[in-house]
């Protein structure tokens, strides 16, 4: 059996998988803050997985985590991670020390990458591309069946690609880039009223004509066009699949994108060639993604 942990600013969700890949038990419990605190609300979601599945720790055969920030996967070291208050922390050895099994940690949207392939059950030899549109953008890619982190771990982070050097600032201090465009927090800070919700607040301004909305939801539009066109331009990935927060608006968000693509569709035949639209899936609502994948992470692959 196998535990997946997804670490979030607020909560954590874990699961616990059989052995034949089924979800035997779930968990959500709030996230601490601070390293001590996540680590100790790490161990509390182990322990909690555990105890209601009424096996013993030495039945796991892995534990895996998802956490924002940046990840040194190999040493299951998290630093960077300023939502969570944690500047560094050795996750990894830490966990390993607590529960003497095997633990691997990922960037979380690397996990969600993992966790999205696996629940769409694609063929083991495919390639995917999870395009994270959430608080930040970014990109996960599942290549061969397995997770292509890049050289230096940077393949995905496709937000701090500039599109549009007449664009607003992003907090790189770079303009146009695409996740300022096209992310919750980018939009929120174009919008600037404090609304908790500026993504939905943007549409339904946009509805009802207001100018300066317009033009942030169509550089929203643009934004994931342009990221579904860069994975498929530079890595050819067979599938994109759309997760994170701002995925949940459904159609209001990927009418419009898929409009563009159609739109570029119709004046390249190039670009028409790619099937582009077709690429395109949405993760299903209320799937434990990241924590999936995170289970995941270190598993035999076949």
């Amino acid at each position: 059996m196998r535990v997946g942990i997804d670490i979030g600013g607020t909560k954590t969700e874990a699961v616990l998988l059989a052995d034949d890949g089924s979800i035997a038990q779930k968990l959500r419990l709030p996230t601490g803050w601070g390293p001590a605190a996540v680590l100790e609300s790490t161990v509390e979601a182990v322990t909690g997985l555990v105890s209601a599945a009424g096996i013993r720790f030495e039945h796991l055969s892995t534990v895996g985590v998802g956490i924002p920030g940046a990840v040194d996967s190999r040493a299951g070291r998290v630093t960077h991670a300023l939502n969570l208050g944690v500047e560094h922390l050795d996750l990894g050895a830490e966990l390993s020390h607590r529960f003497a099994t095997p633990v691997r940690v990922e960037n979380d949207v690397n996990a969600a990458a993992l966790g999205a392939f696996h629940l769409l059950d694609l063929p083991a030899d495919s390639s995917m591309g999870y395009l994270n549109l959430g608080t930040g953008l970014a990109a996960g890619l599942v290549l061969g069946g397995s997770l292509w982190r890049g050289s230096r771990g940077a393949a995905g982070e496709i937000g701090h690609i500039l599109v549009d050097p007449l664009g607003p600032l992003d907090l790189d201090g770079q303009p146009g880039g695409l996740e300022v465009m096209a992310s919750g927090s980018g939009i929120a800070r174009q919008w600037a009223t404090g609304e908790d919700n500026a993504v939905s607040a943007v549409l339904d301004a946009a509805d009802a004509g207001d100018a300066r909305a317009l033009e942030i939801r169509r550089r929203l539009f643009e934004g994931v066009a342009t990221s579904v066109r860069i994975l498929v331009l530079t890595v050819d990935v067979e599938l994109v699949v759309i997760g994170g927060g701002i995925s949940h608006l459904g159609d209001r968000v990927l009418g419009g994108v898929t409009a563009i693509l159609d739109t570029w569709a119709a004046s390249s035949p190039f670009i028409d060639s790619l099937g582009l639209p077709e690429r395109l899936r949405r993760l299903p609502e209320g799937s434990p993604v990241a924590a999936l994948g995170a289970a995941y992470l270190g598993a035999p692959r076949g």
